[in-house]
């Protein structure tokens, strides 16, 4: 397994709709930048057969400092659940005879 970067995916685009790297780059950070607004805004973006952003609450809580033993507060926060849809499941469950990827 490999680590694909931003720059790895915007080469990749380029390559495959023969733009311009500079231009993949513009629309590729522009699609995330709207992620994170409509997260931040509270909604859920829905990618048919890719997947669904959702933004979650999670309640303040108690929790323990496992050196000391003290609780200490941890206040509410929202985090981001992903769900993935049909085609990545299928993409993901694929592997050949041997049982490889």
């Amino acid at each position: 397994m490999r680590t694909i970067t931003k720059r790895d995916l915007v080469q990749l685009i380029a390559e495959r709709t023969k733009v311009q790297q500079q231009k993949a780059k513009e629309v590729i950070q522009h699609f995330l930048d709207e992620i994170i607004t409509e997260l931040a805004n509270g909604n859920r973006l829905e990618f048919r057969d890719f997947g669904v952003f959702e933004p979650r609450k999670k309640a303040p809580r108690l929790a323990r400092n496992p050196r000391t033993g003290d609780k200490i507060k941890v206040p509410e926060k929202v985090t981001v659940k992903f769900k993935a849809g049909r085609m990545m499941k299928e993409k993901l469950h694929m592997t050949d005879e041997d049982g490889n990827w």
